[in-house]
């Protein structure tokens, strides 16, 4: 069987939509499954039983023999979210508890880091693993991931297999829940279909002008199937970006969602929030060449591409992949 947690939210519902799509229906889904707003991401999904996940490990540790893999996307993510202590129980701790559960049981295991943990981008957006331990997170939910990381790389016992995935900014359906977490797409096209218009964070750098701010956005069915590749190929282990290689601007991306929606843009700029501007990435572009070394050649999703499908086949609707 396979354990994938965090199954509640975007990306794992999303991985749970995958795995059904490909014939796996031996999943176990962890979650704290107490919100009703995330029952619709995966009630009409084909899994085992689901497992709260304070009762995780018992069930691993009676489950052992039985469980052929482990996919921990479970996490805090809220990125202004200033308690250390909740990310040091959910980000670092709990999955200090699983990865030593799948060196112990040797069962590969695929986790979700973060490329919250490259800050400002100081020393680039390559995935080495040599300057792990010098990264600069910006905020506490960037360096539980980075803690848990640098945890990882120091173990000298590990699991069979095992890699770790920043992802970049993952956008697409089943994100509904998110509120303010949810990726700008999803925002912009609410705001579109309630008033005619969308609002950008204006610039606050010389250097860069207003909407012009770039990330690395991502597709989340892109996401999935990199990881579905990583779990049936387990060619490399270790900590891996993931993101497209290409950084896009805040601008292509609210354009394109006018564009989805078969309307023209029309886009202000408001004032980033006081209580993000310090901490505001301004550029993220993922070096993805260790993916591609370990064997994953497909295409990505363009930008363009993504967004049509997220807002024309999911968004217009409010569907659920």
């Amino acid at each position: 069987m396979i354990v994938l947690t965090g199954t509640a939210g975007f990306i794992g519902s999303c991985m749970l939509r995958f795995l059904n799509d490909n014939g796996h229906n031996n999943v176990v889904i962890v979650d704290d499954f107490s919100r009703k707003d995330k029952v619709q991401n995966y009630n009409a999904k084909n899994y085992l039983q689901t497992v709260d996940r304070n009762d995780l490990m018992l069930f691993l540790n009676e489950n052992a023999n039985t469980i052929s893999m482990v996919i921990h996307l479970g996490a805090r993510t809220d990125t202004t979210e200033k308690d250390k202590s909740i990310f040091d129980e959910l980000n670092v701790n709990f999955s200090k508890a699983v990865w030593a559960f799948c060196a112990s049981h040797q069962i590969p295991l695929i986790y979700a880091s973060s490329a919250a943990t490259y800050g400002l981008g100081e020393l680039g957006y390559e995935d080495r693993h040599d300057i792990i331990s010098e990264l600069k997170p910006l905020n506490p939910y960037g360096d539980s991931k980075n803690d848990f990381d640098i945890w990882a790389l120091a173990q000298a016992e590990k699991p069979p297999f095992w890699a770790g995935l920043k992802f970049f900014n993952v956008y697409g359906p089943n994100e509904y829940h998110k509120d303010r977490m949810a990726s700008v797409i999803f925002h912009t096209a609410r705001k579109i279909k309630a008033t005619g218009a969308m609002q950008l964070f204006r610039s606050h750098r010389l250097d860069f002008k207003d909407g012009e701010q770039s990330r690395d956005f991502i597709y989340v069915k892109d996401v999935v199937k990199v990881i579905y590749f990583l779990m049936k190929n387990k060619t490399q282990s270790g900590i891996f970006n993931l993101g497209t290689g290409e950084a896009r601007t805040f601008l292509d991306l609210a354009k394109n969602t006018f564009y989805a929606l078969n309307l023209e843009p029309k886009i202000g700029f408001v004032d980033t929030p006081e209580d993000i501007r310090g901490t505001y990435q301004y550029f993220t572009e993922a070096n993805m060449n260790k993916l591609k070394n370990a064997g994953y050649d497909a295409p990505f999703y363009s930008l363009e591409e993504g967004i049509k499908d997220y807002v024309q086949n999911y968004l217009k609707e409010e569907k659920i992949w």
